[in-house]
Protein backbone atom coordinates (compact mmCIF):
# COMPACT_ATOMS: atom_id res chain seq x y z
CA UNK A 1 0.00 0.00 0.00
CA UNK A 2 1.19 3.33 -0.73
CA UNK A 3 2.47 5.39 2.18
CA UNK A 4 0.63 8.76 2.40
CA UNK A 5 -2.51 8.26 0.51
CA UNK A 6 -4.47 11.17 -0.43
CA UNK A 7 -7.92 11.35 1.01
CA UNK A 8 -10.71 13.92 -0.09
CA UNK A 9 -11.96 16.01 2.94
CA UNK A 10 -15.20 18.15 3.15
CA UNK A 11 -14.83 20.85 5.59
CA UNK A 12 -17.35 23.57 6.89
CA UNK A 13 -15.57 26.70 6.11
CA UNK A 14 -17.82 28.72 9.09
CA UNK A 15 -17.27 25.80 11.92
CA UNK A 16 -14.91 23.99 10.66
CA UNK A 17 -16.82 20.33 11.01
CA UNK A 18 -15.18 17.45 9.18
CA UNK A 19 -16.84 15.63 6.34
CA UNK A 20 -16.45 12.74 4.17
CA UNK A 21 -19.05 13.65 1.87
CA UNK A 22 -20.88 16.88 0.81
CA UNK A 23 -23.67 18.01 2.50
CA UNK A 24 -26.13 20.74 2.10
CA UNK A 25 -26.45 22.14 5.66
CA UNK A 26 -23.74 21.66 8.02
CA UNK A 27 -24.69 19.68 10.81
CA UNK A 28 -22.04 21.37 13.58
CA UNK A 29 -23.28 24.87 12.72
CA UNK A 30 -26.33 24.80 10.79
CA UNK A 31 -25.07 26.83 7.85
CA UNK A 32 -26.20 25.69 4.36
CA UNK A 33 -24.33 25.30 1.41
CA UNK A 34 -20.87 25.69 3.39
CA UNK A 35 -18.73 22.68 2.47
CA UNK A 36 -15.40 23.47 0.47
CA UNK A 37 -13.73 20.02 -0.57
CA UNK A 38 -10.11 19.53 -0.04
CA UNK A 39 -7.37 16.67 -0.50
CA UNK A 40 -5.16 15.64 2.43
CA UNK A 41 -3.12 13.53 3.55
CA UNK A 42 -3.86 11.14 5.92
CA UNK A 43 -0.85 9.47 7.11
CA UNK A 44 1.08 13.14 7.37
CA UNK A 45 -1.82 14.39 9.64
CA UNK A 46 -1.78 11.64 11.70
CA UNK A 47 2.16 12.24 12.14
CA UNK A 48 1.82 15.67 12.84
CA UNK A 49 -0.94 15.23 15.76
CA UNK A 50 1.44 12.05 17.00
CA UNK A 51 4.20 14.40 17.34
CA UNK A 52 2.23 17.05 19.11
CA UNK A 53 0.83 14.68 21.70
CA UNK A 54 4.31 13.91 22.31
CA UNK A 55 5.67 16.58 23.34
CA UNK A 56 2.84 17.16 25.90
CA UNK A 57 3.37 16.72 29.67
CA UNK A 58 1.39 13.79 31.56
CA UNK A 59 -1.73 15.85 32.57
CA UNK A 60 -2.67 15.24 36.52
CA UNK A 61 -5.84 16.53 38.06
CA UNK A 62 -5.33 18.95 41.13
CA UNK A 63 -7.74 20.47 43.65
CA UNK A 64 -9.89 23.25 42.74
CA UNK A 65 -9.84 24.72 46.22
CA UNK A 66 -5.60 24.77 46.47
CA UNK A 67 -5.44 26.67 43.26
CA UNK A 68 -4.08 30.54 43.46
CA UNK A 69 -5.12 32.94 41.49
CA UNK A 70 -2.91 35.89 40.36
CA UNK A 71 -3.73 39.35 38.48
CA UNK A 72 -2.37 38.91 35.05
CA UNK A 73 -0.26 41.58 34.22
CA UNK A 74 -1.41 43.65 31.13
CA UNK A 75 0.92 45.43 28.79
CA UNK A 76 -0.36 48.79 27.75
CA UNK A 77 -0.10 48.96 23.67
CA UNK A 78 0.08 52.66 23.97
CA UNK A 79 -3.66 53.21 22.40
CA UNK A 80 -6.50 53.61 24.99
CA UNK A 81 -9.34 52.23 22.54
CA UNK A 82 -7.41 49.19 21.59
CA UNK A 83 -6.23 48.77 25.27
CA UNK A 84 -10.71 49.22 26.30
CA UNK A 85 -11.47 46.36 23.79
CA UNK A 86 -8.95 43.82 24.72
CA UNK A 87 -9.81 44.41 28.59
CA UNK A 88 -7.22 46.63 30.05
CA UNK A 89 -3.78 45.94 27.38
CA UNK A 90 -2.67 42.79 26.38
CA UNK A 91 -2.17 39.24 28.41
CA UNK A 92 0.95 37.88 28.36
CA UNK A 93 1.35 34.46 26.33
CA UNK A 94 -2.21 35.32 24.82
CA UNK A 95 -3.42 34.29 21.26
CA UNK A 96 -5.61 37.15 19.69
CA UNK A 97 -6.83 36.81 16.31
CA UNK A 98 -7.86 40.73 14.47
CA UNK A 99 -10.43 40.07 11.45
CA UNK A 100 -11.69 42.51 8.83
CA UNK A 101 -12.13 42.87 4.90
CA UNK A 102 -8.61 43.29 3.09
CA UNK A 103 -7.44 46.71 3.00
CA UNK A 104 -9.60 47.95 5.97
CA UNK A 105 -6.69 48.61 8.47
CA UNK A 106 -5.38 45.17 10.51
CA UNK A 107 -2.04 45.66 9.51
CA UNK A 108 -2.08 49.28 10.02
CA UNK A 109 -3.18 49.41 13.47
CA UNK A 110 -0.55 46.48 14.50
CA UNK A 111 1.99 48.11 12.65
CA UNK A 112 1.94 50.82 15.42
CA UNK A 113 1.08 48.93 18.35
CA UNK A 114 4.40 47.25 17.55
CA UNK A 115 5.98 50.84 17.18
CA UNK A 116 4.87 51.71 20.47
CA UNK A 117 5.69 48.37 22.30
CA UNK A 118 8.99 48.88 20.91
CA UNK A 119 9.43 52.09 21.92
CA UNK A 120 8.75 51.40 25.60
CA UNK A 121 11.07 48.86 25.49
CA UNK A 122 9.59 45.04 24.37
CA UNK A 123 11.08 43.19 21.87
CA UNK A 124 8.69 43.02 18.76
CA UNK A 125 8.66 40.69 15.94
CA UNK A 126 6.86 41.25 12.70
CA UNK A 127 6.30 37.95 10.70
CA UNK A 128 4.66 39.13 7.27
CA UNK A 129 3.58 36.62 4.72
CA UNK A 130 2.26 38.64 2.35
CA UNK A 131 4.36 41.52 1.88
CA UNK A 132 8.22 42.90 1.04
CA UNK A 133 10.44 43.93 3.51
CA UNK A 134 10.78 46.93 1.34
CA UNK A 135 6.82 47.24 1.18
CA UNK A 136 6.60 47.12 4.87
CA UNK A 137 9.34 49.88 5.06
CA UNK A 138 7.65 52.70 3.52
CA UNK A 139 4.21 52.11 5.21
CA UNK A 140 6.71 51.63 8.62
CA UNK A 141 7.80 55.21 7.32
CA UNK A 142 4.26 56.86 7.33
CA UNK A 143 3.68 55.98 10.50
CA UNK A 144 6.97 57.22 12.22
CA UNK A 145 10.70 55.84 13.66
CA UNK A 146 11.02 52.64 14.70
CA UNK A 147 13.71 51.50 17.35
CA UNK A 148 16.00 48.13 16.75
CA UNK A 149 14.05 46.29 19.42
CA UNK A 150 11.47 45.71 15.86
CA UNK A 151 12.62 42.88 13.80
CA UNK A 152 10.92 42.30 10.59
CA UNK A 153 10.55 38.91 8.91
CA UNK A 154 9.11 37.80 5.80
CA UNK A 155 8.56 34.11 5.87
CA UNK A 156 5.70 31.32 5.22
CA UNK A 157 6.78 28.38 6.64
CA UNK A 158 5.94 27.68 9.87
CA UNK A 159 8.92 25.62 10.92
CA UNK A 160 11.11 28.41 9.83
CA UNK A 161 8.86 31.19 11.92
CA UNK A 162 8.65 28.46 14.93
CA UNK A 163 12.45 28.52 14.94
CA UNK A 164 12.63 32.26 14.98
CA UNK A 165 10.79 32.84 17.84
CA UNK A 166 12.04 30.01 20.01
CA UNK A 167 15.23 31.73 18.92
CA UNK A 168 14.67 35.19 19.29
CA UNK A 169 12.10 34.93 22.34
CA UNK A 170 10.17 38.13 21.36
CA UNK A 171 7.72 39.78 24.06
CA UNK A 172 5.06 40.36 21.16
CA UNK A 173 4.69 38.35 17.46
CA UNK A 174 2.49 39.53 15.13
CA UNK A 175 1.50 37.11 12.06
CA UNK A 176 0.23 38.70 8.97
CA UNK A 177 -1.54 36.93 7.87
CA UNK A 178 -2.82 33.21 8.62
CA UNK A 179 -4.10 32.56 5.41
CA UNK A 180 -0.47 32.29 3.81
CA UNK A 181 1.32 30.37 6.51
CA UNK A 182 2.50 27.18 5.11
CA UNK A 183 2.70 23.99 7.76
CA UNK A 184 4.89 20.86 6.18
CA UNK A 185 3.35 18.45 7.74
CA UNK A 186 -0.19 18.99 6.30
CA UNK A 187 -0.30 18.76 2.38
CA UNK A 188 -3.63 20.82 1.71
CA UNK A 189 -2.71 24.24 -0.12
CA UNK A 190 -2.00 27.29 1.98
CA UNK A 191 -5.17 29.08 3.37
CA UNK A 192 -7.26 26.00 3.62
CA UNK A 193 -9.08 24.98 6.43
CA UNK A 194 -7.11 22.09 7.62
CA UNK A 195 -3.40 24.37 6.49
CA UNK A 196 -4.85 27.32 8.44
CA UNK A 197 -6.51 25.22 11.83
CA UNK A 198 -2.63 23.35 12.45
CA UNK A 199 -0.92 26.53 11.79
CA UNK A 200 -2.92 27.76 14.80
CA UNK A 201 -2.73 25.13 16.58
CA UNK A 202 1.15 25.64 16.76
CA UNK A 203 0.98 29.49 16.97
CA UNK A 204 -1.27 28.28 19.45
CA UNK A 205 1.51 26.07 21.91
CA UNK A 206 4.61 28.28 21.39
CA UNK A 207 2.34 31.31 22.97
CA UNK A 208 1.50 29.12 26.22
CA UNK A 209 4.90 27.50 26.38
CA UNK A 210 6.94 30.65 25.52
CA UNK A 211 4.69 32.84 27.41
CA UNK A 212 4.89 35.03 23.76
CA UNK A 213 1.44 37.07 23.11
CA UNK A 214 0.79 36.70 19.48
CA UNK A 215 -1.58 38.36 17.24
CA UNK A 216 -2.68 36.43 14.26
CA UNK A 217 -4.09 38.73 11.37
CA UNK A 218 -7.43 36.57 9.23
CA UNK A 219 -8.94 38.72 6.48
CA UNK A 220 -12.55 38.03 5.71
CA UNK A 221 -14.61 38.67 2.50
CA UNK A 222 -18.39 38.91 1.44
CA UNK A 223 -18.42 35.93 0.15
CA UNK A 224 -16.76 33.98 3.24
CA UNK A 225 -13.56 32.50 2.14
CA UNK A 226 -12.42 28.83 2.86
CA UNK A 227 -10.19 29.53 5.65
CA UNK A 228 -12.66 32.25 7.65
CA UNK A 229 -11.17 33.26 10.75
CA UNK A 230 -14.56 32.02 12.44
CA UNK A 231 -13.18 28.32 12.35
CA UNK A 232 -10.22 29.52 14.64
CA UNK A 233 -12.90 31.42 17.26
CA UNK A 234 -12.83 28.67 19.38
CA UNK A 235 -9.13 28.35 20.03
CA UNK A 236 -7.94 31.81 20.51
CA UNK A 237 -8.19 34.02 23.83
CA UNK A 238 -9.62 36.81 21.88
CA UNK A 239 -10.86 38.28 18.77
CA UNK A 240 -11.08 41.33 17.30
CA UNK A 241 -13.28 42.62 14.11
CA UNK A 242 -12.65 45.66 12.19
CA UNK A 243 -16.06 46.90 10.88
CA UNK A 244 -16.58 49.94 8.46
CA UNK A 245 -16.02 50.58 4.87
CA UNK A 246 -12.95 50.60 3.70
CA UNK A 247 -13.66 53.50 1.56
CA UNK A 248 -14.50 55.56 4.64
CA UNK A 249 -12.14 57.40 7.12
CA UNK A 250 -13.58 56.02 10.42
CA UNK A 251 -12.61 52.11 11.29
CA UNK A 252 -14.58 50.38 14.80
CA UNK A 253 -13.02 47.69 16.11
CA UNK A 254 -15.19 45.01 18.13
CA UNK A 255 -14.29 42.55 20.35
CA UNK A 256 -16.66 39.50 19.76
CA UNK A 257 -14.51 37.26 22.15
CA UNK A 258 -12.32 37.61 25.14
CA UNK A 259 -11.50 35.76 27.86
CA UNK A 260 -9.48 38.42 29.78
CA UNK A 261 -12.63 41.77 29.98
CA UNK A 262 -15.81 42.34 28.42
CA UNK A 263 -17.05 41.39 25.05
CA UNK A 264 -19.05 43.69 23.29
CA UNK A 265 -16.71 46.37 23.47
CA UNK A 266 -15.70 48.91 20.89
CA UNK A 267 -13.03 51.18 19.26
CA UNK A 268 -13.28 53.96 17.20
CA UNK A 269 -10.52 54.93 14.92
CA UNK A 270 -9.74 57.60 12.02
CA UNK A 271 -7.30 56.86 9.06
CA UNK A 272 -5.30 59.26 8.14
CA UNK A 273 -1.91 59.48 6.51
CA UNK A 274 0.14 58.79 9.04
CA UNK A 275 -2.10 55.51 10.01
CA UNK A 276 -5.28 55.03 12.56
CA UNK A 277 -5.81 57.84 15.19
CA UNK A 278 -8.02 57.15 17.89
CA UNK A 279 -11.33 58.77 18.26
CA UNK A 280 -11.97 59.81 22.09
CA UNK A 281 -15.34 61.07 21.90
CA UNK A 282 -17.46 58.16 19.22
CA UNK A 283 -20.61 59.77 20.22
CA UNK A 284 -19.34 63.49 18.70
CA UNK A 285 -17.59 61.89 16.21
CA UNK A 286 -20.97 59.81 14.92
CA UNK A 287 -23.29 63.07 15.23
CA UNK A 288 -20.86 65.32 13.43
CA UNK A 289 -23.09 67.07 10.33
CA UNK A 290 -26.32 65.85 11.58
CA UNK A 291 -28.77 68.07 9.40
CA UNK A 292 -31.00 70.70 11.43
CA UNK A 293 -35.13 71.03 11.00
CA UNK A 294 -35.17 67.60 8.84
CA UNK A 295 -37.58 65.08 9.51
CA UNK A 296 -36.75 61.44 10.14
CA UNK A 297 -33.88 62.07 12.15
CA UNK A 298 -33.75 61.35 15.77
CA UNK A 299 -31.15 60.25 18.07
CA UNK A 300 -31.12 57.28 20.00
CA UNK A 301 -28.41 56.04 22.62
CA UNK A 302 -27.07 52.63 22.66
CA UNK A 303 -24.48 50.43 24.98
CA UNK A 304 -21.70 48.89 23.26
CA UNK A 305 -19.89 46.97 25.90
CA UNK A 306 -19.51 49.63 28.77
CA UNK A 307 -19.85 52.79 26.48
CA UNK A 308 -22.67 54.78 25.77
CA UNK A 309 -23.20 56.03 22.10
CA UNK A 310 -24.95 58.67 20.33
CA UNK A 311 -25.92 57.75 17.25
CA UNK A 312 -28.45 59.17 14.65
CA UNK A 313 -31.61 56.97 13.12
CA UNK A 314 -32.42 58.39 9.89
CA UNK A 315 -35.77 57.34 8.08
CA UNK A 316 -37.51 58.16 5.11
CA UNK A 317 -40.96 57.08 4.37
CA UNK A 318 -42.78 57.98 1.03
CA UNK A 319 -45.82 56.45 -0.74
CA UNK A 320 -45.19 53.36 -3.17
CA UNK A 321 -45.49 53.91 -7.06
CA UNK A 322 -45.88 49.73 -6.82
CA UNK A 323 -48.15 46.79 -5.82
CA UNK A 324 -45.50 46.17 -2.86
CA UNK A 325 -43.72 48.41 -0.81
CA UNK A 326 -39.90 48.54 -0.85
CA UNK A 327 -38.49 48.27 2.71
CA UNK A 328 -34.41 48.81 3.15
CA UNK A 329 -32.12 49.25 5.78
CA UNK A 330 -28.54 49.87 6.95
CA UNK A 331 -26.84 49.56 9.90
CA UNK A 332 -29.88 47.32 12.03
CA UNK A 333 -32.32 44.63 11.34
CA UNK A 334 -34.29 44.48 8.29
CA UNK A 335 -37.01 41.94 10.10
CA UNK A 336 -36.58 44.20 13.09
CA UNK A 337 -37.88 47.83 11.30
CA UNK A 338 -40.47 45.44 9.54
CA UNK A 339 -42.08 44.65 13.09
CA UNK A 340 -41.97 48.20 14.21
CA UNK A 341 -43.78 49.16 11.39
CA UNK A 342 -46.19 46.36 11.75
CA UNK A 343 -46.95 47.97 15.69
CA UNK A 344 -47.33 51.39 14.60
CA UNK A 345 -49.67 50.44 12.22
CA UNK A 346 -51.61 48.25 14.34
CA UNK A 347 -51.32 50.31 17.43
CA UNK A 348 -51.22 53.70 16.32
CA UNK A 349 -53.64 53.63 13.22
CA UNK A 350 -50.41 55.17 11.29
CA UNK A 351 -50.70 53.19 7.64
CA UNK A 352 -47.86 52.29 6.60
CA UNK A 353 -48.73 49.10 4.01
CA UNK A 354 -48.56 51.30 0.87
CA UNK A 355 -45.56 53.34 1.70
CA UNK A 356 -41.97 52.78 0.87
CA UNK A 357 -39.49 52.70 4.16
CA UNK A 358 -35.60 53.50 4.19
CA UNK A 359 -34.00 53.48 7.43
CA UNK A 360 -30.34 53.85 8.22
CA UNK A 361 -28.15 54.41 11.05
CA UNK A 362 -25.43 57.02 9.93
CA UNK A 363 -21.32 56.84 10.68
CA UNK A 364 -21.20 53.22 10.17
CA UNK A 365 -22.77 51.25 12.82
CA UNK A 366 -23.91 47.94 13.12
CA UNK A 367 -26.38 47.96 16.01
CA UNK A 368 -29.00 45.34 17.06
CA UNK A 369 -29.62 46.36 20.49
CA UNK A 370 -33.59 46.73 21.14
CA UNK A 371 -32.88 49.81 22.68
CA UNK A 372 -32.88 51.63 19.33
CA UNK A 373 -36.69 50.65 18.90
CA UNK A 374 -38.33 53.84 20.14
CA UNK A 375 -36.04 55.90 18.40
CA UNK A 376 -36.64 54.03 14.85
CA UNK A 377 -40.48 54.06 15.67
CA UNK A 378 -39.95 57.91 16.10
CA UNK A 379 -37.94 58.83 13.07
CA UNK A 380 -40.68 56.61 11.12
CA UNK A 381 -43.60 58.70 12.56
CA UNK A 382 -41.56 61.79 12.11
CA UNK A 383 -41.17 61.19 8.27
CA UNK A 384 -44.17 59.87 7.55
CA UNK A 385 -45.87 63.71 8.68
CA UNK A 386 -43.07 65.14 7.76
CA UNK A 387 -42.54 67.28 10.80
CA UNK A 388 -38.78 67.75 12.03
CA UNK A 389 -38.05 66.07 15.70
CA UNK A 390 -36.11 68.87 18.16
CA UNK A 391 -31.78 68.45 17.70
CA UNK A 392 -31.51 68.11 21.37
CA UNK A 393 -34.32 65.67 22.22
CA UNK A 394 -32.56 61.91 22.27
CA UNK A 395 -34.66 58.66 22.71
CA UNK A 396 -34.34 54.96 23.84
CA UNK A 397 -36.66 52.07 25.17
CA UNK A 398 -37.47 48.99 23.65
CA UNK A 399 -40.87 48.49 21.91
CA UNK A 400 -43.09 45.42 21.82
CA UNK A 401 -45.80 43.67 19.92
CA UNK A 402 -49.23 45.31 21.98
CA UNK A 403 -46.82 48.67 21.43
CA UNK A 404 -45.38 49.00 25.16
CA UNK A 405 -42.46 50.34 25.63
CA UNK A 406 -40.00 47.95 27.91
CA UNK A 407 -37.23 48.63 30.23
CA UNK A 408 -33.65 48.58 29.15
CA UNK A 409 -30.45 48.24 30.85
CA UNK A 410 -27.92 51.24 31.83
CA UNK A 411 -30.45 54.26 31.90
CA UNK A 412 -28.50 56.56 33.97
CA UNK A 413 -26.00 56.35 31.66
CA UNK A 414 -27.74 56.63 28.94
CA UNK A 415 -28.96 60.10 30.15
CA UNK A 416 -25.91 61.12 31.16
CA UNK A 417 -24.04 60.91 28.18
CA UNK A 418 -26.98 62.49 26.45
CA UNK A 419 -26.40 65.20 28.94
CA UNK A 420 -22.43 65.67 28.26
CA UNK A 421 -23.29 66.55 24.73
CA UNK A 422 -25.75 68.94 25.24
CA UNK A 423 -29.39 67.73 24.61
CA UNK A 424 -31.80 68.68 26.76
CA UNK A 425 -34.39 66.18 27.04
CA UNK A 426 -34.68 62.76 26.58
CA UNK A 427 -37.60 60.33 25.58
CA UNK A 428 -37.16 56.54 27.79
CA UNK A 429 -39.07 54.03 29.13
CA UNK A 430 -41.27 55.10 32.44
CA UNK A 431 -39.88 52.17 34.07
CA UNK A 432 -36.68 54.08 33.83
CA UNK A 433 -38.00 57.53 34.48
CA UNK A 434 -37.55 57.81 38.02
CA UNK A 435 -34.72 57.02 38.84
CA UNK A 436 -33.07 59.52 35.74
CA UNK A 437 -34.95 62.07 37.45
CA UNK A 438 -33.43 62.08 40.50
CA UNK A 439 -29.80 61.85 38.92
CA UNK A 440 -30.05 64.13 35.57
CA UNK A 441 -31.20 67.72 35.27
CA UNK A 442 -32.38 66.88 31.56
CA UNK A 443 -36.24 67.10 30.81
CA UNK A 444 -36.97 63.52 31.46
CA UNK A 445 -40.10 62.21 29.42
CA UNK A 446 -41.39 58.67 30.63
CA UNK A 447 -43.63 56.96 28.15
CA UNK A 448 -45.38 53.37 28.68
CA UNK A 449 -46.64 53.03 25.05
CA UNK A 450 -45.64 54.00 21.69
CA UNK A 451 -48.63 56.12 21.72
CA UNK A 452 -47.42 58.07 24.29
CA UNK A 453 -44.54 58.95 22.61
CA UNK A 454 -45.90 59.81 19.31
CA UNK A 455 -48.59 61.80 20.80
CA UNK A 456 -45.83 63.95 23.09
CA UNK A 457 -43.85 64.50 19.29
CA UNK A 458 -46.91 65.70 18.26
CA UNK A 459 -47.60 67.97 20.72
CA UNK A 460 -51.00 66.96 21.87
Amino acid sequence: MAKGKNTTIFYCQHCGYESSKWMGQCPGCREWNSFVEETVNRAELKHAGGQLKRQTIKAEPCVLSKISIKKEDKTLTGIDELDRVLGGGIVQGSLILVGGDPGIGKSTLLLQVCRNLAAAGRRVLYISGEESQVQIKMRADRIGSFSENMLLLCETALDTISEVIREKKPDMVVIDSIQTMYNDAVSAAPGSVSQVRESTGILLQLAKGLGVSIFIVGHVTKEGTVAGPRVLEHMVDTVLYFEGDRHASYRILRGVKNRFGSTNEIGVFEMREEGLVEVANPSEFMLNGRPKDASGAVVACSMEGTRPILIEIQALVCHSNFGIPRRQTTGTDFNRVNLLMAVLEKRSGIQLSGCDAYVNITGGMKIMEPAIDLAIVLAIISSFRNMAVSSKLVAFGEVGLSGEVRAVSMAKQRVAEAKKLGFETCILPEVCAEDCRKSSTMKIIGVRTVQDAMEFLLGK
